[in-house]
Parts: structure tokens; C-alpha cells; sequence
């Protein structure tokens, strides 16, 4: 639109998600930009789109990455839609996972990845105004990261709390940066836990916890059990949403 001018008047009309079944299904072939460390299991895959071919997703979504000769994962993107060109990927070293030891291996900037989604409906209730609470397990931070930096840019709460389990050293890989939001921001809290405290420490935090929404991400068998643990503690099943990734 900024590369034409207008001779009569027009109207203008724009596509808008309302939600995740709102978002098409795209296929783009997108450059590494950059592969960091940031732990001793986990690396920071950033990946570029092409400038005219953008993914739209919503935070908290996930996409398929595929290498040229058949090697292919799931991942949440953990950067926000804010920034729909520079995609950011929590890689972690599994046993058997193919893609993530091409990643630790060294993927370059001249190598290609084919980004295929979005999907999921892990997305932000953009309507409700209630106290927002994100839980996430071991890597299930990035998508909640990317959820938090959405909640952000759209001021969309008067508070967040973030509550990150983690086990062993460098579980908390991005431990400065929520440390930062907690410094920038008057109504944001970050509490790094361990598996044992996180019920006991949440229920503290917030006795109502029925007043607040809730999103919870992390490998399927801890997400389960945290998903039972807080319907049982009188959270409302729509105001709790779930992401369960792969262990």
C-alpha cells in the first residue's frame, strides 16, 4: 500500500485472525541466521523468512522445520509474532532426535529450512482481562516466552506471572532475560522453581486462582499432572489451557 496513492475514495479491507483456525497453513523456505548455546542441551536456532513471504502465526503456536534431505521436527516458536520475519527455536538434544543433532552440529547460514504451520491452540485469550499466569516445564518455555512478549506488546493484563520448573544446572536457560522483564516491569513476576515446590509455591502466589487465567506448557507427562493438579484446585477448565510437547 505505501508504493501507491489513492486517485478516489476506497475502502480498505484486511484480513484479521481471530484465532488460531483463522491462521492458514504456510510453506516457506526460511535461511539460518544463527545457531547459540543456550546450555550445555539446548541450543537457540533463529531463522530469517524471506522479507515478502513472512509467517503469520499467533504466540504460542508451533511449526514443522524440515532440512533438505528429509530430516524434520516439530517446534514451538519462541519469539514473538511481533516479528513475523526472525523466527527463534529452543532446541533441545534428545536421544534419537535426528534434527535437533543436525542443529548441535552446526547448521550454517547458507543451509535452508523448510518452515511448514502454524498449528496449535495454545494462543492468548486476547479478550479476557484477567491476571495471567504462565507455568512452563523444562523447555516448554518457549512457547510461553513467545506468549509473554505477545502479552507485552499488547499490554493485555494488569499482571503476569511466570512460574519456570526446571531441574539441574542450566535448566533456567533464559534466567536473566525473565530476571530483566521482572526489572522493567512493575506488574510482571518471575519465580523459577523446582518440580517439587511448583503447586505449593502457586497456590501461595494466588490463593483465587480461579480469578486468573492460566496456560501451562512442558513435556506431556509433567504437563498432564499439572493439568489435573489445578482442575482439582478449583481452576476453571476454560481458563486453563494446556500445550504438551514431546519429552
Amino acid at each position: 500500500m505505501c508504493c501507491n496513492t489513492a486517485l478516489t475514495d476506497l475502502v480498505v479491507e484486511a484480513r484479521e485472525a481471530h484465532g488460531a483456525a483463522d491462521m492458514p497453513l504456510q510453506s516457506i523456505d526460511a535461511k539460518v541466521k544463527s545457531v547459540s548455546p543456550l546450555g550445555d542441551d539446548v541450543r537457540l536456532l533463529h531463522l530469517q523468512t524471506p522479507r515478502s513471504n513472512r509467517l503469520r502465526f499467533l504466540a504460542g503456536q508451533s511449526v514443522s522445520l524440515a532440512l533438505g534431505e528429509g530430516v524434520a521436527a516439530s517446534f514451538p516458536v519462541a519469539s514473538c509474532p511481533c516479528d513475523d520475519r526472525n523466527l527463534q527455536f529452543h532446541v533441545r538434544r534428545r536421544a534419537g532426535g535426528a534434527f535437533a543433532e543436525r542443529v548441535f552440529g552446526g547448521l550454517k547460514g547458507v543451509d535452508s529450512v523448510r518452515v511448514e504451520g502454524p498449528r496449535g491452540e495454545f494462543v492468548l485469550n486476547e479478550e479476557s482481562h484477567r491476571p495471567l499466569v504462565f507455568i512452563a516445564g523444562e523447555s516448554g518455555f518457549a512457547p510461553i516466552k513467545s506468549l509473554i512478549e505477545h502479552a507485552m506488546a499488547l499490554d493485555a493484563s494488569e499482571t503476569l506471572h511466570l512460574y519456570w520448573m526446571a531441574c539441574g544446572p542450566g535448566g533456567h536457560y533464559l534466567d536473566n532475560l525473565c530476571r530483566s522483564w521482572g526489572d522493567a516491569l512493575d506488574n510482571f513476576r518471575y519465580q523459577p522453581i523446582t518440580a517439587q515446590a511448583a503447586l505449593w509455591q502457586l497456590l501461595r502466589d494466588h490463593p483465587r486462582l480461579g480469578d486468573c487465567d492460566l496456560y501451562v506448557a512442558g513435556p506431556g507427562p509433567w504437563a498432564n499432572a499439572a493439568e489435573f493438579q489445578l482442575l482439582e484446585h478449583g481452576v476453571p477448565r476454560t481458563q486453563l489451557l494446556v500445550n504438551r510437547l514431546e519429552s
